[in-house]
């Protein structure tokens, strides 16, 4: 069964898109966790980290350095962001679909 973001992907579901190309997908969460939350989505579906591969491994760097273009365009840079990628039941990945959670826009505070 596809998943949500396979979904989003192929235009079944709508979402407010901020980036896209050939390889990856970027749009603002439903249910943001800050002021600016955007998940970062590659097209190839990779259910968890755990499931990245050598050859995906140029992808997975694409993605941060089209984080990071985003969070210089949307003018997070300069005073920070996080990035958050969960992994499996345990760690809070609920959309089996690798993804990158790009937050900021105001104080975040720790992590744990």
């Amino acid at each position: 069964m596809a998943s949500i973001f396979t979904k989003i992907i192929n235009r079944e579901i709508p979402a407010d898109i901020v980036y896209e190309d050939d390889l990856i997908i970027a749009f603002r969460d439903i249910a943001p966790a800050a002021k600016v939350h955007i998940l970062f989505v590659p097209k190839k579906e990779i259910p968890t980290i755990n499931d990245i591969q050598k050859e995906d491994e140029a992808l997975i760097g694409y993605i941060y350095s089209m984080i990071a273009k985003q969070a210089k365009e949307l003018g997070l840079a300069e005073k920070g962001y996080r990035v958050v990628s969960n992994c499996n039941e345990y760690g809070g990945q609920t959309v089996f679909h690798i993804h990158f959670h790009l937050l900021g826009g105001e104080p975040l505070g720790t992590m744990v």
